[in-house]
C-alpha cells in the first residue's frame, strides 16, 4: 500500500480538515498554525514534506506538489480530490479531527459525561486531549464520502 501524502490547507479550506483527518490523511491547516502568508505556506509545504491543497492559483503554480481546488462546497471540493488521486475512505481514528495529534485508543474507567452511553470505544488525541468515538457525525461522513 502507497503511504498518504501529508497534506497542507490553506486559509480557504478549513471544513476540509476534519474530512480528510476522519480518511486517515496527516492534515494541517494554516490557520491551526496562525498561518496566512503565502510564503510561509511554501516553506511549511517544503520543510514538511507536504502536498499543498489551495483555491488560490498562484499559490498552486508556485508549489509543485500541490493540489488547485475550484469548488467552494466541502463535498465538491471532497469530489475534486478524490479525482485527483485520493482516496477518501473512513480509516481506523488516527488524527485528532481538532488539532491534527495522533489518536490512542482509550478505556477511561469514567468517561467524559459527553460521551453517549453504550460507546465502548475511545480515542483520545495524545496532544489536546479530545475524545472521539465513531457515532452519528461518523455515520454522516461515511454517507458523504460514499455518495461521491
Amino acid at each position: 500500500m502507497t503511504a498518504r501524502p501529508r497534506l497542507l490547507l490553506d486559509v480557504m479550506l478549513g471544513r476540509l480538515a476534519s474530512y480528510l483527518r476522519m480518511c486517515g490523511y496527516d492534515t494541517v491547516y494554516a490557520l491551526d498554525r496562525g498561518v496566512e502568508a503565502d510564503d510561509t505556506l511554501r516553506t511549511i509545504a517544503a520543510q514538511e514534506g507536504r502536498m499543498l491543497v489551495t483555491r488560490d492559483v498562484s499559490l498552486a503554480a508556485q508549489v509543485p506538489e500541490s493540489i488547485l481546488l475550484r469548488e467552494r462546497e466541502v463535498t465538491d471540493q471532497l469530489r475534486e480530490l478524490q479525482t485527483a488521486g485520493l482516496a477518501l475512505e473512513l480509516e481506523a481514528p488516527t488524527y485528532c479531527g481538532r488539532c491534527n495529534g495522533a489518536l490512542a485508543e482509550s478505556s477511561p474507567e469514567t468517561p467524559p459525561e459527553y460521551v453517549p452511553d453504550g460507546v465502548s470505544t475511545l480515542w483520545q488525541c495524545v496532544d489536546c486531549g479530545q475524545y472521539f468515538w465513531k457515532g452519528s457525525h461518523w455515520e454522516r461522513v461515511g454517507k458523504t464520502l460514499q455518495s461521491l
